[in-house]
């Protein structure tokens, strides 16, 4: 009996493999044979079909709609563990890293890459306990204007005047995303002066980067959160209720 697949299987495979996915990964994504997918390749130059798809709109180039709270949460993310690399024809690859262990996480992170592009096919690649999520755009630098040759610890980050328009409306997705890729919550203790120890917990968050840690103190300002420098790449917020406040919206790491 013939094993048909839907069309927008099809066409996900096609438009990935026109975006240069291999085609074995392209196979593993789509839950079909590698020799499937040469066959949709080669069915479509014998039937003198283009894989030609309308190209994802960008926000900043032809004005596309940008979902503003999703885009706060992947700055975030991009801010603390991301990066932008050219690949093949005038695409870029945006990538995020995250521990393994965080499935929910790493779901997030590429249903957020789909919010901010909604064409976008997440590849969850996996490899030493980490879990990258890349997806691949020719605008990935227009809404990520902080992309540049080098570290970002050793270059000038700054947010442009639209980013921190985005950033004033939602700077709680903003912070979800820094403290989950380049910080942690955890239970801290200290030393009364009866020398009693008391328990407390505690938000930490470390960046090289002078300019990406005010990018997270200036957020954490506009909600009101005192925040202090124990050393000079970590900010902490210890006081109870600024603690609260975070684990509103950002929470321990699952």
């Amino acid at each position: 009996m013939a094993h048909f697949r839907s069309r927008e299987t099809v066409e996900s495979a096609l438009r990935m493999s026109g975006q240069g996915v291999p085609d074995r990964v392209n196979a593993e994504l789509h839950g079909v044979a590698l020799r499937t997918i040469r066959t949709w390749r080669r069915r479509y130059l014998r039937e003198g079909r283009t894989r030609q798809h309308a190209a994802t709109p960008c926000p900043r180039c032809d004005g596309a709609p940008l979902d503003e709270a999703a885009y706060a949460l992947l700055l975030g993310w991009y801010l603390g563990d991301g990066s932008i690399a050219r690949a093949r024809r005038g695409v870029f690859t945006l990538q995020i890293i995250n521990d393994a262990r965080y499935s929910d996480l790493n779901r997030e992170i590429a249903e957020t890459i789909k919010r901010v592009k909604p064409t976008a096919s997440p590849c969850l690649r996996g490899g030493n306990g980490a879990v990258r999520v890349e997806a691949r755009w020719k605008h990935w630098p227009c809404v990520f204007p902080q992309h540049g040759p080098g570290r970002k610890h050793l270059r000038k980050i700054e947010l442009t005047g639209w980013q921190r328009e985005i950033v004033a409306k939602y700077p709680e997705q903003l912070l979800r995303g820094l403290f989950h890729s380049d910080g942690c919550r955890f239970v801290n203790w200290a030393s009364k002066p009866s020398g009693k120890r008391y328990f407390y917990v505690r938000y930490m968050f470390s960046n090289e980067s002078g300019d990406i840690r005010k990018i997270l103190t200036d957020a954490l300002d506009l909600l009101g959160i005192g925040w202090r420098q124990p050393r000079a790449n970590v900010v902490a917020v210890s006081r109870k209720e600024g603690v609260v406040v975070l684990d509103g919206f950002v929470g321990p790491k699952s």
